[in-house]
């Protein structure tokens, strides 16, 4: 089979979440991913939950923000569940959001790419070396971190605009994508990546292009796209997420209030088999390496989340 990966957030019941990761890894995903929401379960212990109940899948963070947790602290957990996970950890990092960083915890959300390049800094050095002396604008780490770790431990980064992206290609393993359109990765994203490997004398070659696709497998297009609209229309209301829209040729119908058929087919894989299927077609042909399928429901027409997984899975 083509190369998948999956999103698994945690559900309402643990015990759910732990039975898709099993899931996840039974239809041969080569990976699976839970995000961290500000008002949800800690995400990299749902992840050493997952850890402990399957053998071979990846897992990875897609994202952690940085401003929660300290870049030395960020090391601990990440190398700890490493460890833990048998060495299958993949960390994914990001700067979260304006309204959330500085609504929400009270703190600045200033130069993202200036600190987000600090905080690789130190991180990528503390894993390589076992210790760091960096002295920042942003974040300063004066340490030795001395149980085991992986000097090569893959670190992605959430990047959807032009500089952050250049960034990931220069110092990150790859990046992980949401609410990108086949269009924006082939035309902005893999070309500002791409500027980014250069600038280091690297060739895009090992470098991860993760891009989330939700997905419903499901009887009825249009109760799913009602569902999804909702999706669509709360992250457009994030500045990040709504640059990136309006760069995708959305801007005009976003802006009149639409979220429109069409639209929704560009970004997420909902129908049948078939649909599914030419939907992560898309998607691979624009330069993506490893579409992350997110099954939702929430419609009767919904087959469920396993019935979703083996239709993108299925050869």
């Amino acid at each position: 089979m083509d190369r998948l990966a999956a999103f698994n957030p945690a559900v309402r019941s643990l015990g759910e979440s732990v039975d898709r990761a099993k899931l996840v890894e039974k239809h041969g995903c080569e990976s699976l991913w839970t995000i961290q929401l500000p008002n949800a379960r800690d995400a990299s212990l749902v992840l050493a939950a997952y850890a402990g109940a399957t053998q071979r899948v990846k897992l990875g963070t897609g994202v952690l923000p940085i401003y929660t947790r300290h870049p030395t602290a960020m090391v601990q957990m990440a190398a700890t569940l490493d460890e833990l996970s048998g060495g299958r950890f993949i960390l994914g990092i990001g700067v979260s959001h304006k309204v959330t960083v500085e609504g929400m915890w009270g703190m600045r959300l200033e130069s993202p790419v200036d600190a987000m390049r600090e905080y690789l800094t130190i991180v990528r050095t503390t894993l390589r070396d076992g210790a760091c002396a960096f002295e920042g604008r942003f974040f300063t780490a004066r340490w030795t971190y001395s149980a085991p770790r992986r000097p090569d431990m893959p670190i992605f980064i959430s990047a959807l605009n032009p500089r952050m992206l250049e960034l990931a290609g220069e110092l990150a393993d790859g990046v992980v994508l949401y609410m990108c359109a086949p269009a924006y990765i082939r035309e902005r994203v893999v070309p500002a990546i791409r500027a980014g490997r250069e600038k280091v004398g690297k060739s895009m070659e090992g470098f991860e292009i993760v891009a989330a696709v939700d997905a419903s497998l499901t009887s009825d297009r249009n109760a799913a796209h009602d569902v999804y609209r909702k999706t669509v229309e709360r992250y457009a209301s994030l500045p990040y997420y709504r640059k990136v829209m309006d760069a995708s040729e959305f801007k005009d119908e976003l802006a009149s209030g639409q979220v429109s058929e069409a639209m929704i087919d560009e970004l997420a894989a909902i129908g049948d088999r078939r649909q599914i299927r030419e939907v992560l077609r898309r998607y691979r042909e624009s330069g993506v390496t490893l579409p992350a399928i997110g099954p939702f429901g929430g419609h009767d027409g919904a087959a469920g989340f396993e019935a979703t997984l083996e239709a993108a899975a299925a050869d």
